[in-house]
């Protein structure tokens, strides 16, 4: 069985940490979420590692959250769709927070979560092919939990513009919003991402992670309270009769009711 993720540590100390859901578009699933959980935590205490290059196999970094898990979480009570949601929550947490460089190698398009994960990373690099989006009013969500750390990324005005329409956007946009340093064509990624890394391999391991902490604490607070009232909003979309209708018109390939003008 193919593993969904991978990770490869070269003899520089850089790992390359592959999502590898490519029938999925390496979309979320539960098992995704938490294996990216164990490498952040895995990778961030290995004092051999230097620095951290995301990444995903095939035509996306990542679509967003698995519609399944999504569903799922839809059908269960409130204390499994808290747990589902918090485990989110602190996949994302731990890769904010992990101790070294983490750099995003955006190699195709990102919807929803995938743009989360962009966010979290200190540095991200794409395609100019890629699309992007937070498409998830367009199912009856928010983008709640990964809110905290989009708005942190792009800032307030930026994220009006692509929070609210659930608009997909190019990788042009992406650049002036901060979403991405680069977009650089696909044959020269790999070279692009190599001149993010070797400042990194050239400067003190400690002092990158103590740099790193006090950018936390000078940007915008993203603490327990902030995290606790993603969640929340997210179980109470879940909640909602417009992720049902949302959800139900996705898996049914047809418009969701508010598309004809009205709402429910």
């Amino acid at each position: 069985m193919r593993e969904e993720l991978g990770v490869e540590i070269d003899a520089r100390g850089v790992a390359r940490v592959t999502l590898n859901r490519v029938d999925k578009h390496n979309a979320l699933s539960e098992s995704l979420i938490g294996a990216l959980h164990l490498v952040a935590d895995r990778l961030g205490a290995d004092p051999q590692v230097r620095v951290i290059v995301l990444t995903g196999n095939g035509a996306s970094f990542c679509a967003g959250g698995d519609l399944g898990w999504m569903r799922a979480q839809m059908e269960a009570d409130g204390a499994t769709r808290a747990a589902a949601a918090r485990r989110l929550a602190g996949m994302l947490g731990a890769l904010n927070t992990i101790a070294k460089p983490l750099i995003a190698r955006v190699q195709g398009q990102a919807f929803g979560g995938g743009v989360g994960l962009i966010s979290v990373c200190d540095v991200a690099i794409g395609v100019n092919t890629a699309r992007f989006g937070l498409t998830e009013t367009r199912l009856g969500l928010i983008p709640a939990t990964i809110g905290p750390y989009v708005v942190a990324r792009i800032g307030e005005a930026a994220a009006r513009r692509v929070f609210l329409s659930g608009r997909r956007f190019d990788a042009g946009e992406a650049v002036n919003m901060g979403l991405l340093a680069r977009a650089v064509p696909e044959p020269e990624l790999d070279a692009a991402i190599e001149a993010e890394i070797a400042p990194f391999l050239a400067s003190a391991p400690g002092a990158i992670t103590r740099a790193k902490a006090q950018l936390r604490r000078l940007g915008p607070v993203i603490d327990e309270a902030v995290i606790e009232d993603s969640i929340d909003r997210l179980v109470a979309c879940w909640e909602d009769p417009e992720a049902v209708e949302g959800i139900a018109a996705f898996f049914e390939r047809r418009a969701p009711r508010w598309q004809g003008g009205g709402g429910l």
